[in-house]
């Protein structure tokens, strides 16, 4: 059976104030607020004497539905013994720049006059809608040859062949047609070092953003991000190499020092929440449509440009007795809570009152910059395995 869960929605305006007084048919449009079982304005210092709260928002349109508000949610305060219907509770930070994945190509072992070639695969969601198996392209160069003063040497000239290697990687695709797609479409390239420890260093560039149309039906947002793999081997590419990862003659290590992220909270994010979940929050006219005359009960409380932390908070019904297809077959809850991140606090005190302290699902990762020649040190890993 699907893992189903009734999701409420609930996006904090900018300058929210949490309300000190009156109950849920006093929030104003758009207020937020937490309230104890008897519909008293709950805070940090009382809600934990409460056997259950509310999560609850003011509405613009209250016509046969009044103010939107979560069911029964009970928690246990951290310490305490009670009976909660509390299955899940956790935050995620929001995070809305992503990281880049940056990896290092060093330990090169090419011979004088060698040749080599260097294949990268990228993929994410949006490449792979172009290119079965990520966006593979290569270059292949010949290696410097040996004149170490006239004696016969092997010794390459690293930085010379990563040279070599950035310029055939930096040239434009062919031709005007755009969907000839170069290499700098998708990764910057810079060389690090001026000896034979030299590395090539390989960034992967921010995706491209989908624009956000005036169609309030349509689903333009998209969790993506861009992650690649690095070959570098001895030998030219050949139209059979469309799987190169089992090549015996690498002739140089790729090592990952920075991981691509996702980004978490951003506006665009909350705004594609609120349309997934905005039919089962609402008393009528629950679909989206084109145009907008039919949407006059969709609400949304997102500002542009603005990071939200997001809560959630799973729960089983209160009352037991309510499951009415036994209880073997459960109809969970779910409350996600998505505070800009100056409210984030004040909303967090009062539900960690309630719930518990509250554990963070994600970790914000921000070191890379796409214009800088100065790349960020992070923590390395062998594995090539983005």
């Amino acid at each position: 059976m699907a893992d189903f869960s009734l999701t409420t929605l609930f996006v904090v305006p900018v300058g929210n104030s949490l309300p000190s007084s009156g109950s849920t048919q006093d929030l104003t449009a758009g207020q937020f607020g937490l309230f104890r079982s008897d519909y008293t304005v709950a805070n940090a210092g009382n809600i934990a004497a409460s056997p259950y709260f509310y999560v609850a928002q003011g509405r613009v349109n209250t016509y046969l539905q009044g103010s939107k508000r979560s069911d029964k949610i009970s928690g246990c305060p951290s310490g305490s013994s009670c009976k909660s219907n509390v299955t899940e509770w956790y935050r995620v930070t929001g995070c809305a720049t992503a990281a880049n994945q940056v990896t290092k190509v060093g330990g090169w072992t090419v011979k004088c006059g060698e040749v080599v070639t260097l294949t990268l695969r990228a993929f994410s969601a949006y490449i792979e809608t172009l290119y079965f198996n990520g966006f593979t392209r290569s270059v292949t160069v010949q290696a410097p040859c040996c004149d170490c003063d006239g004696n016969p040497c092997e010794t390459v000239d690293v930085p010379a062949l990563i040279d070599q290697i950035i310029y055939q990687l930096e040239l434009r695709a062919p031709g005007t047609n755009p969907d000839n797609i170069s290499f700098n479409t998708f990764y910057q390239f810079q060389r690090e070092g001026d000896d034979e420890n030299a590395l090539l260093v390989i960034s992967g560039k921010p995706l491209t953003q989908y624009g956000q149309p005036c169609d309030v039906a349509a689903d333009p947002f998209q969790y993506d991000r861009m992650w690649f793999r690095t070959f570098v081997y001895s030998g030219p590419a050949t139209t059979a190499d469309f799987i190169v990862a089992d090549r015996c003659n690498f002739v140089a290590e790729p090592v990952i020092t920075q991981r691509a992220s996702y980004a978490y909270g951003s506006s665009a994010e909350i705004q594609q929440l609120e349309k997934n979940f905005y039919s089962y929050q609402a008393g009528y006219l629950k679909s989206l449509y084109r145009m907008v005359g039919y949407n006059e009960n969709f609400e949304s409380w997102v500002t542009d440009g603005t990071t939200y932390d997001t809560f959630y908070i799973k729960f089983n019904e209160y009352d037991k007795s309510a499951y009415q297809w036994g209880d073997y077959i459960h109809e969970d809850s779910t409350v996600i809570i998505a505070a800009p991140q100056n409210l984030s606090a004040a909303i967090e005190s009062v539900l960690e009152a309630a719930l518990g302290t509250v554990v963070d699902d994600t970790t914000c990762i921000t070191t890379t910059s796409t214009t800088t020649t100065t790349w960020p040190s992070t923590s390395t890993t062998t594995t090539l395995i983005p």
